[in-house]
């Protein structure tokens, strides 16, 4: 299935062009697994989008047959500045899981939401270290990691359908300095 970086973020083709020619990795969370999620490197919170939309399951089956699933569903962008430049951390809701919070904000999915909203942190100095928690679902579902063009690569054990555990690595930064 594909969809367009611009749906996932929300509709604003200026937010998800440094994503264009990016890497991504789309992060199942089942019932059964650990629903926080922890930074993946230092990050300097520029921006949050809530983007309302439907609740379809995320599992496997309904991914591979609902259209544009992960841009449907409703979902939390968060945009920050990295080591590896403008980094995409994209909670996305599912049956079940209406609520998604961040350390920074609390609750940031009401159910009476029905356009999309965001919020601009550039005034704010709201930093998250590599390995702290950025934020959680009240049960499974999905993440979506997104960054810029050559800027990421993952390791080659990180492979669709892995198991991964927190803290455990699952990319390097390409032309990182010192």
């Amino acid at each position: 299935m594909t969809f367009s970086t611009v749906d996932l973020l929300g509709g604003d083709a200026e937010r998800a062009a440094a994503f264009k020619d990016g890497v991504f990795s789309t992060i199942y969370l089942s019932p059964k697994d650990y629903h926080r999620l922890h930074m993946p490197l230092d990050g300097k919170l520029t921006e949050m989008v809530h983007i309302p939309g439907r609740l379809f399951s995320v599992n496997a089956a309904t991914a591979e047959s609902v259209p544009g699933l992960f841009a449907r569903n409703e979902r939390v962008a968060c945009l920050f500045d990295t080591e590896a430049g403008p980094m995409a951390l994209v909670l996305v809701g599912a049956i079940f899981v209406s609520s998604v919070e961040t350390v920074w904000q609390g609750v940031v999915t009401p159910p009476t939401a029905s356009s999309v909203r965001s919020w601009h942190y550039d005034d704010q100095n709201i930093l998250l270290k590599k390995g702290e928690e950025m934020g959680r679902f009240n049960m499974g579902s999905t993440i979506i990691i997104l960054f810029g063009k050559n800027k990421v690569a993952w390791e080659k054990d990180f492979f669709a359908g892995k198991p991964i555990k927190l803290g455990e690595k699952i990319g390097y930064l390409l032309n990182a300095h010192g």
